[in-house]
């Protein structure tokens, strides 16, 4: 257990014990986290405001129920994931729209790039993917969470985490070399004859 799971326990052991300062302090351990994350989902800021709300809410509402099966944090960005998704329903509005469509506005820079080009096709090819595969891509390789926790999180089994990973990462792999310019995108696969 990292040194910050044990400290998003203790503080969220403090929360079930009913201490606002524990709640306080957790909001803003994570509130910037999930806005980051949740801002692929939507870009309108009430309603991302409102989702972040909501699920501090739940976490002061449920913190008792927490039985330390997966990290802190895989356990409140589930709860954020679908709060999120309540909201923007809820809303019925823009947001929702894409939701819908599965394609998110603009979505933030989240990596170092080494290249700013390809981080714009990077960008414009994960704004094509459905939303779950979306969200599952940027769970495993810019939040840095296993299979295990991103199917705690989006409340899924494991193969469909994998299964999500796998379509997306086809779909990238065949569309990417199209954003970059190169219609024939055989050649960047190696020869499968």
């Amino acid at each position: 257990m990292s040194h910050d799971d044990v400290h998003d326990r203790e503080l969220l052991r403090r929360v079930a014990a009913r201490d606002r300062r524990a709640l306080e302090q957790l909001y803003l351990e994570y509130q910037r986290r999930l806005l980051q994350f949740l801002s692929r989902l939507t870009s309108q800021r009430e309603t991302l405001e409102e989702a972040i709300n909501d699920t501090f809410w739940t976490v002061w509402q449920k913190a008792d129920e927490f039985r330390g099966a997966s990290r802190v944090s895989t356990w409140v960005i589930g709860i954020a994931w679908r709060c999120t998704l309540k909201t923007l329903r809820r809303n019925n509005d823009a947001a929702a729209a894409r939701l819908a469509s599965c394609v998110a506005a603009d979505p933030p820079r989240m990596a170092a790039p080494v290249d700013e080009e390809r981080l714009d096709w990077l960008e414009q090819g994960l704004a094509t993917l459905p939303l779950e595969q979306r969200a599952t891509l940027e769970l495993a390789y810019f939040a840095g969470h296993s299979c295990e926790e991103i199917a705690a999180i989006m409340d899924c089994p494991v193969n469909t985490v994998k299964a999500r990973m796998f379509q997306a990462r086809v779909k990238l792999r065949n569309l990417l070399p199209k954003l970059g310019g190169i219609e024939d995108a055989s050649h960047c696969r190696g020869s499968q004859s």
